[in-house]
């Protein structure tokens, strides 16, 4: 997203090491040294940590707020991926007062939760996020339900072991400056999302053409591009998530496989994010490829985050 609200949060939890990397003979055998505040690199099969830069400290984490908006949605008792969700003026006058990143969805135009979450996700559109939280909270009044929605994501941030996380928005636009993460409980909200296959399958996404039907019958053509360059650039990427605030700097969380290993990782605050990215990928494959990387670029008018 490109909004400029709330102070940021960098508390130091407990003792940590600026870098402790984890050797394996699969590893390369240098530990690479990045730009990012904070990382985490880990094993999906097993959890286990192979690369960490401050991992305990918590920081803003922008926009890789919608993984947990997302994992909320998808955890719903008998949820309906189908069902036809109609977009509210409220949500587009959101994004413009917050001046957020959109999909830019047209009031009156009904939408599948599926089509939300590609909106959520690829462009990184907070109008999205807010229709998700809208629809899956509970309430009398818009308000409530977007509340009541941010008490499931802290609830399964709880549920998940995430000890010090906290959410005060459904898009990482922070009202109190209580968003906040740290690298290795967005690393483990990463993979816990990951084993939902729709989530799989829409963060690995790099471009989705979706069909709506307007207010009139009529039927709208949506075009969403991923605003993560790392798809596309580096070999095996498959997901999963940017972010950009003022507080937060840029972040990543990401995820590759290579042959039968599957490894997800987070930068926060990171300049370099797709190159740092990148070299942590190839020190947990034990691969060099990080420097001949060529970024994907994004047409022209795409969502930047």
């Amino acid at each position: 997203m490109t909004v400029r609200k709330a102070a940021g949060v960098a508390v130091t939890v407990g003792t940590v090491l600026a870098v402790v990397p984890m050797a394996s003979p699969a590893q390369a055998a240098t530990a690479p040294t990045v730009s990012a505040k904070g990382a985490f690199l880990l094993d999906n099969a097993t959890g286990t940590r192979l690369y960490s830069k401050y991992a305990d400290t918590k920081r803003p984490m922008a926009s890789t707020t919608k993984i947990m908006t997302a994992r909320v949605v998808l955890s719903q008792t008998g949820l309906d991926l189908d069902r036809k969700v109609t977009v509210r003026q409220a949500y587009r006058d959101y994004v413009a007062a917050k001046s957020a990143s959109t999909a830019d969805l047209r009031t009156g135009d009904r939408v599948t939760v599926r089509q939300l979450l590609y909106a959520m996700m690829l462009p990184s559109g907070c109008d999205a996020a807010y229709a998700l939280a809208d629809t899956f909270g509970t309430g009398d009044t818009r308000a409530a339900r977007v509340k009541s929605f941010i008490g499931k994501m802290n609830r399964k941030a709880v549920d998940l072991g995430l000890t010090n996380t906290h959410f005060d928005s459904f898009d990482g636009i922070s009202t109190t400056g209580q968003n906040y993460t740290t690298p290795r409980d967005l690393a483990k909200l990463a993979r816990s999302a990951m084993k939902y296959s729709t989530f799989g399958s829409v963060v690995k996404t790099q471009k989705t053409v979706r069909y709506a039907t307007t207010s009139t019958g009529g039927t709208r053509t949506y075009t969403w591009y991923n605003t993560n360059k790392l798809l596309g650039s580096y070999t095996g990427a498959t997901g999963i998530k940017t972010g950009t605030s003022t507080p937060a700097g840029p972040c990543l969380v990401f995820s590759a496989t290579r042959g039968d290993r599957t490894l997800i990782g987070v930068v926060l605050n990171d300049a370099y994010r797709y190159t740092d990215a990148a070299k942590m990928l190839d020190y947990g494959f034990g691969t060099s490829t990080a420097s001949t990387m060529q970024l994907r670029t994004l047409p022209a008018g795409a969502q930047q985050d």
